[in-house]
């Protein structure tokens, strides 16, 4: 196995995008964070939005550029594409590819139309993604504090022989190489982001959550009390996770907690889990899952509807929205960067 190259501030060259302008497709979660702090590094920015965008009026009162998406491809050298997954091929076709020039640079910040080939962007371009590795409000706010958000570099197609050099200069500029750039491939990017996604951070972690709460329900025990120890709590055990590790959060519990913990959880996720993770994994690798969201798009999203239904209509969802009412953090402010989140403006 190669060393893992992290790239920081020292090995970025601004040369390389100081004389180019960069067209940022989408103004949601990760385009607003992308437009601004690429202006304020003094990078010529322009926003590619709908005519008809709900986006527009925030862009211009940052004083961005804005056209649709077809104008600023053709007025860039580097065309960053932050609108989502499932509205990047339509867009590709119709208003990217035929503005694109030899020597463009076209950008992702995930790499999965590129890995499943539902965009096939011409030879002479470079293609290269640059991927923060959080949410958009905190790439913004660590860039205005002065620090850095950690990021991915990926080069799928170095056309110029400059595709690295481009993309380590636009991490700098939006702050990724102030805390570290982590050189990967648009293979691995895409395949262990849908992998996390599914089995721990998204898929794995709310069935575990829903799974503790029905237990403790269906056992006699309040709602409220279920929902304090299989939800609310994880907050805080993620959070010491995050800040020191594993032996971080066993250091920080108690010994009885930690005992428990030990003996039991692999009882919980055991080998059978294992071997469902082995079979997500091998889907996400061979195409199955990406050609199946593909086509649940196609189609309206029948079943994506529906499991959303299911999910918003489980109890867990009704005791917490009662229970959140009493927690200090449950203001304006986290609500709105909520709202920002969950944003799909193209």
């Amino acid at each position: 196995m190669t060393e893992t190259r992290i790239y920081d501030d020292n090995d970025a060259d601004r040369t390389y995008i100081d004389d180019k302008t960069v067209a940022v497709l989408g103004y949601g979660s990760q385009g607003h964070a992308h437009a601004l702090n690429l202006r304020d590094s003094g990078v010529d920015v322009m926003v590619g939005l709908r005519e008809d965008s709900a986006s527009r009026a925030a862009a211009e009162e940052e004083g961005l550029t804005v056209g649709t998406a077809a104008e600023v491809t053709a007025a860039a050298d580097i065309v960053s594409v932050l609108v989502p997954d499932n509205v990047q091929p339509t867009l590709y076709d119709a208003a990217i590819e035929p503005n694109l020039e030899p020597g463009d640079t076209l950008q992702f910040a995930h790499g999965f139309n590129i890995h499943y080939n539902q965009i096939t962007p011409p030879e002479g371009v470079d293609v290269t993604m640059v991927a923060p590795k959080s949410p958009g409000h905190l790439v913004r706010r660590n860039y205005e504090a002065g620090e850095g958000t950690p990021g991915l570099l990926a080069i799928y197609q170095d056309a110029t022989g400059e595709a690295k050099e481009t993309g380590l200069a636009y991490a700098q500029a939006i702050g990724c190489a102030r805390a570290g750039v982590v050189e990967t491939s648009f293979k691995e990017e895409t395949e262990t982001d849908l992998f996390g996604e599914q089995v721990v951070l998204c898929g794995g972690v709310t069935s575990l959550i829903k799974a503790g709460f029905e237990t403790l329900v269906d056992a006699g025990y309040s709602p409220e009390m279920a929902y304090y120890e299989c939800l609310n709590e994880l907050k805080l055990i993620v959070d010491l996770i995050y800040e020191g590790g594993l032996m971080g959060m066993w250091n920080s519990v108690s010994d009885t907690a930690e005992y428990g913990g030990l003996t039991r959880g692999d009882v919980v996720v055991d080998e059978h889990a294992r071997e469902q993770m082995e079979q997500i994994l091998e889907d996400v690798q061979d195409g199955t899952f990406a050609h199946e969201w593909i086509a649940e798009n196609q189609v309206n999203r029948p079943r994506y509807s529906q499991l959303r239904e299911a999910e918003q209509n489980h109890e867990i969802e009704a005791v917490g929205e009662e229970l959140r009412a009493l927690f200090a953090w449950a203001d304006e402010e986290v609500e709105e960067e909520q709202k920002a989140e969950v944003s799909a403006d193209d």
